[in-house]
């Protein structure tokens, strides 16, 4: 089935130099910049046409587009070595293709499994053919070593498969023309009719049969008036090996001798390879669509794919695109990225949390990861804990299912031995889902979230030091993380504030946010500070003129009094926005240097350096103040973290909430810097 990779869909453009795509560098001199650019609004004439209409005055005049008759075919290659895994990749393969929309489809052969008796082979023919059916354009088959081999007790049928294939698939060999293209389909196991043995490992079975030869010549014959014929075998009988022995040598010559013979593709290797040109003429072997695959090194050509040539007079283009590459826009509708969002906002929600880290180092506990499904669709996902920091879990690779509007548990065992007390990581669950579309399993980025852990003790002593350091943010997994249940702000008046020292202005970026349509948070947008709170419905902003000054502390205080939502940037008042109503709250995380996604995670992250962050449930601020360097806690303090020192992975709370922060991996506390 399709990944939507909203990574970069593979494209490799497969030429066989200018002698295979018929042109010369000189053919393409009219695709860019013309000779002569002349002004709109004079009576230039163009060479293939009038020149593109424009009311704009005295600007270059842009050439036409070609004009030349096109066509397009695709090609498929080897479909066996797996049910159902190969039928699906075929199944997505017809989908792309029929969004090509070309004139026909080719193959390669080794269309079914075979290597068995009729009564096995039937079913499978039909089921091919079923899924092949389903394309919007004539497809034309090619017989493969799995179509023909017959395998079973007791003497084989004379010719093995082959009366079963021309039945229902065609004849063994054929042509036709198509445009101005003639189309030669050929067969590459006749093996030995005297004793009805077939192979394509001995070179003594590698050899096209006089009455087949005599059909190629009249083939070439007949079409010799077309200006290019495509070659179509399973086997690729010019790279040697097994090959060596058979006459190929024979079928060259012929096509060389044609004339207009411009490229052979074939398949059997289960990976892509390019020889030539030789004699003009381009020989193309393709991996798999569907097949059973040695590796999977798409940049080396072992990939599921499908090949598309266009056609036009003067010379053709061959292209491979992987199976599911090719996309439906139209599919992108409004309720269907809705379903994505949803999709993204899954992430285990912590239960029965009893893990307890010791100032030792040593931690153990237990807790129960859940997470539910609010889409309309499955999801699918694997659970893993992320290697690092010395622990280790009884969670491995937890593979799940979850169906609409309903939720697994996972519980999860932890420990971790005692040691490097002030250098502990947390332990980190990694999530992979796939939200499984009507058509198409949509692959979401990997989510990271850090299991909660609780500190069994805090040093009497931990504020009173001399030591001043600050909080270095330099992306999303350097933001300090505080848990929406260890911050209780009450509705009413409130006060954010914080030293800030941004390394890089530009983006929009949070500096400390718990926002996600509601809550609160300084932000950062060009430079520009500006304090959002939601309230009554909606976001009430205070934003200052003027953007911060590069690499110098700022003091930001934004402060909401019941009335009026006001932003102090080094204490004077540069903003002031009526506003009152009950504030929005969500059970995100409030994040020191980054902003929270719906789905919890740290995005838009500050870049530079902060300090002394505070939330208090009161106006603290009422006019222009000179602001502490550091602050300290009252009784309406919620939060007040100094970023001075960690223990392990947390930085402690200085309010009476006692509370604590988590670091980020790569979050770093280092020595302020003197302006």
């Amino acid at each position: 089935m399709r990944y939507f990779a909203l990574t970069a869909a593979l494209v490799c453009l497969l030429t066989g130099g200018s002698i295979a795509n018929g042109q010369t560098p000189s053919d393409h001199a009219h695709d860019h910049d013309p000779p002569h650019a002349h002004p709109h609004g004079h009576d230039h004439s163009h060479p293939h046409g009038s020149a593109p209409f424009t009311t704009r005055q005295n600007s270059r005049v842009l050439p036409l587009a070609k004009e030349d008759d096109v066509f397009h075919f695709v090609v498929y290659g080897d479909r066996t070595g797996g049910v159902p895994e190969g039928l699906r990749v075929l199944e997505q393969a017809v989908r792309d293709t029929n969004l090509l929309d070309p004139d026909l489809v080719m193959t390669v052969g080794d269309l079914i499994q075979g290597y068995n008796t009729t009564e096995e082979w039937m079913p499978q023919m039909k089921e091919y053919k079923a899924i092949m059916d389903r394309l919007e354009m004539r497809w034309f088959p090619v017989a493969g070593n799995h179509d023909v081999y017959w395998r079973g007790q007791g003497k084989a049928p004379e010719g093995q498969h082959e009366n079963s294939y021309e039945k229902h698939f065609g004849p063994l060999w054929y042509s036709f023309k198509h445009k101005n293209a003639g189309f030669i389909v050929l067969y590459s196991d006749e093996g030995d009719r005297a004793t009805n043995r077939k192979g394509f490992s001995d070179g003594k079975l590698q050899t096209m049969s006089d009455e087949q030869l005599e059909f190629l010549q009249q083939a070439l014959e007949q079409l010799q008036d077309q200006q290019h014929v495509f070659v179509f075998l399973h086997h690729p009988r010019w790279i040697g090996g097994g090959y060596t022995g058979g006459n190929w040598n024979v079928v060259h010559e012929k096509l060389k001798a044609a004339g207009n013979v411009s490229a052979v593709f074939a398949g059997h290797i289960h990976h892509m390879r390019f020889d030539g040109p030789k004699d003009g003429i381009a020989y193309y072997t393709l991996a798999t669509t569907g097949g059973h695959l040695g590796a999977e090194i798409p940049d080396a050509g072992y990939l599921h794919h499908l090949n598309v040539v266009t056609v036009r007079p003067d010379g053709y283009r061959v292209a491979a695109l992987p199976i599911g590459a090719v996309i439906d826009p139209t599919e992108f509708t409004e309720a269907f990225l809705g379903q994505v969002a949803l999709a993204r906002s899954i992430v285990p929600k912590q239960e029965s949390n009893n893990v307890m880290l010791q100032l030792d180092g040593s931690a153990t506990g237990q807790v129960t990861l859940r997470l539910q499904n609010p889409c309309e669709r499955a999801v699918e996902g694997t659970l893993s804990l992320v290697a690092g920091g010395s622990w280790t879990s009884s969670l491995d690779h937890h593979h799940f299912e979850i169906q609409p509007g309903q939720q697994v548990a996972v519980p999860v065992q932890l420990r971790r031995q005692a040691g490097r007390e002030n250098d502990v990581t947390l332990p980190r669950v990694s999530v992979e889902l796939e939200y499984i579309g009507e058509s198409a399993r949509v692959r979401l980025p990997e989510a990271i979230t850090p299991i909660a852990v609780s500190l069994a003790g805090v040093p009497a002593d931990y504020f009173a030091g001399e030591l001043n350091q600050c909080l270095k943010v330099s992306g999303e997994s350097s933001a300090v993380r505080v848990d929406s249940k260890a911050l209780e702000v009450p509705n009413g008046p409130l006060t954010l504030e914080a030293w800030v020292r941004p390394s890089e202005i530009a983006g929009h970026r949070g500096v400390v946010a718990k926002t996600e349509s509601s809550e609160f948070a300084l932000f950062m947008d060009e430079g520009v500070p500006q304090f959002d709170i939601h309230l009554g419905g909606r976001y009430v902003t205070a934003a200052a003129k003027k953007p911060l000054v590069a690499n110098r502390w700022t003091h930001l205080a934004g402060v909401f009094d019941g009335q009026t939502v006001t932003l102090f940037v080094d204490g004077q008042q540069v903003a002031s926005t009526p506003g009152k109503g009950k504030r929005r709250t969500n059970g995100l995380p409030l994040y020191v240097g980054a902003d929270p996604s719906r789905g919890g995670q740290p995005t838009r992250s500050f870049d530079g350096l902060l300090d002394e962050v505070r939330v208090s449930s009161a106006a603290v601020y009422e006019g222009d103040f000179e602001p502490a360097r550091r602050l300290v806690p009252d009784a309406d303090t919620r939060l007040l973290l100094h970023l001075d020192r960690s223990v392990g992975p947390f930085v402690l709370d200085h309010s009476a909430a006692a509370g604590h922060a988590t670091m980020g991996s790569n979050s770093a506390l280092v020595p302020v810097p003197s302006e």
